[in-house]
């Protein structure tokens, strides 16, 4: 089949979902390794643990990986500086330092005895409880690992969670009968905005914002009646989530309730449909809530990390310096400092704000019963930044804001079905009679 062929022939939308899928999987490849953090090696340690390994191969493989990477973005740097370029490779030197470096840490910890739980004591005893309180995102890793290595098996993980984000975000905007064209950009928009790339690290995010999605498709599914299987994808995602990071899913579960309780104020006195998904959308709440109790009680049951704990980690720089005596009316100053800074910063580049507030414009216009939704599952990404105001990390919309960018990878293509379909009427969300599931399947495959 020629190129041209390949293009002009009529083609299922699952063809372009995959084909934009395995582009972006393609792609990866250009960076299999330097993409880690600091981070990245108390999950991959957690993992090995969890597979059977000891603190000292869990260490020795950790240890490797982490390295590996310095050294490889130490050669691509050099390869490029102006005056070092024709200097032999720094990737040798840069794996020595970084393993003594390592290792002359992991080993007068363990000496001291620092061997409780899963983690390899990278970090302090108090922080390693943190990561502790996370094993889904390790649990996810073994089988990878397990088969493909620490290298293959993290590259692969990190880009089946990306393309599962991307095709989340196909999944939503076509419950939302939005057209193909525009359920294919919010997939592509996932692939190249930050959430793409936070999504390809080794870390929690990528999973965090896949089950963001998938708790917003149920959402969606709600706003067509169907009842069980959004209940099932907010639950179930929830449920996921307090595996993950427990923290998120008390945010999620608390901005869901709370955009269920605006639709059901506004459902008093509005549009007959909407009266119509009184039960779907009581359901959802039912379950967001219960999520939140749920997330509440079993984490003071597993005795996770409290809140003041986490405020410690954050103005001691992780338990590296004294506990402050009166560590909440100093966060909420640093609170209030972090704010107007990252305005500051956010308007000398607006990128982040423009599409935010266009998604936000997208959503609310085209499809405002989800819009509340989807603001909610944006505002999650503001209550972690809120929660870690360190002007220090991440501050371009990357990493601890970066669930705030499902709201324009959905809300953007909304604003593109007005282009696409400019003359077609009754797209507000549930326009008529409910569909049964087997109609709303035959729609989404169309």
């Amino acid at each position: 089949m020629t190129v041209v062929g390949l293009f002009t022939k009529p083609r299922p939308p699952r063809f372009w979902v995959l084909a934009l899928a395995s582009v972006f999987a393609l792609l990866q490849l250009a960076n299999v390794t330097g993409r880690d953090t600091p981070d990245t090696k108390n999950y991959l340690s957690y993992a090995l643990s969890l597979r059977g390994a000891s603190k000292h191969e869990a260490a020795a493989a950790t240890i490797d990986y982490a390295c590996a990477g310095r050294a490889s973005i130490a050669r691509r740097d050099q390869s490029v500086n102006v005056v070092h370029f024709r200097e032999p490779s720094p990737a040798r030197q840069v794996v020595e330092e970084c393993r003594r470096h390592q290792w002359g840490w992991v080993s007068r910890r363990l000496s001291a005895g620092q061997t409780t739980g899963h983690t390899v004591p990278f970090i302090p005893p108090r922080f390693i409880r943190i990561f502790e309180a996370r094993p889904g995102y390790p649990a996810f890793l073994v089988p990878f690992i397990t088969v493909l290595g620490v290298k293959w098996g993290l590259w692969t993980s990190s880009v089946l969670i990306m393309v599962a984000g991307g095709v989340l975000a196909f999944l939503v905007l076509r419950t939302l009968r939005a057209p193909t064209v525009a359920a294919l950009t919010g997939q592509v928009l996932f692939y190249v905005l930050p959430c793409g790339t936070t999504a390809m690290r080794p870390m929690t995010e990528g999973l965090l914002l896949a089950l963001t999605l998938a708790a917003l498709w149920g959402c969606a599914l709600a706003l067509q009646g169907r009842t069980r299987a959004a209940t099932a994808l907010v639950g179930g995602s929830l449920a996921a989530l307090f595996a993950v990071k427990h923290s998120q899913a008390l945010f999620l579960g608390l901005c869901l309730a709370g955009a269920c309780a605006v639709l059901g104020v506004r459902r008093g006195g509005l549009r007959q449909p909407l009266r119509r998904l009184a039960r779907p959308l009581r359901k959802v709440g039912v379950v967001a809530a219960c999520g939140v109790a749920v997330t509440l009680l079993a984490a003071k049951v597993l005795g996770y990390p409290s809140e003041s704990e986490s405020l410690q980690d954050l103005l001691t720089a992780h338990f590296s310096r004294p506990d402050r005596t009166r560590p909440w009316p100093e966060f909420l100053n640093l609170e209030v400092n972090f704010w107007v800074e990252w305005l500051r910063r956010e308007l000398w580049e607006p990128f982040f704000l423009t599409a935010l507030l266009a998604g936000a414009w997208g959503a609310l216009r085209r499809r405002p019963d989800f819009g509340v939704f989807l603001v909610a599952g944006a505002l999650t990404g503001v209550l972690n930044q809120a929660g870690h105001p360190d002007i220090d990390i991440d501050i371009y919309g990357d990493r601890l804001i970066v669930l705030a960018w499902v709201l324009p990878v959905v809300g953007l293509p909304l604003l593109l079905e007005q282009v696409v379909r400019p003359r077609v009427r009754g797209l507000d969300t549930v326009p008529g009679p409910l569909r049964t599931d087997a109609e709303l399947d035959a729609g989404v495959a169309r």
